[in-house]
């Protein structure tokens, strides 16, 4: 089983195949949009493989990056990951205990 992290987008390329240039915690990394077309700058994806396979609306990237930094699997002390969920929370974050699996796919 593989699990996504939720990555923001901060650069389009439009194209036959466009690509996105996504922000993982502190790192970027390019990746296909030709599965989620309809994704924008600052729009939040999950990536598999090169390809964003998902656009995900803010509440459940926040619930998704709010539980993996629960289970320490990111580093929420990161600014631009601190940032990132600042950006979404909309109040207390998700209890891990009900992260359901669609968050962690």
């Amino acid at each position: 089983m593989c699990v996504s992290v939720p990555s923001k987008i901060v650069r389009i390329t439009p194209g036959v195949l466009p690509m996105a240039d996504v922000r993982v915690g502190e790192r970027e990394v390019a990746c296909c949009l030709a599965y989620v077309p309809e994704a924008e700058v600052g729009d939040f994806v999950l990536v598999q493989n090169g390809f964003a396979i998902e656009l995900l609306d803010p509440a459940s990237a926040a619930q998704s990056l709010s539980a993996f930094a629960e289970l320490g699997l990111i580093d929420a002390s990161a600014d631009s990951m601190s940032a990132g969920l600042d950006d979404l929370r909309e109040g207390e974050p998700l209890p891990v205990e009900q992260a359901t699996v669609a968050h962690l796919q």
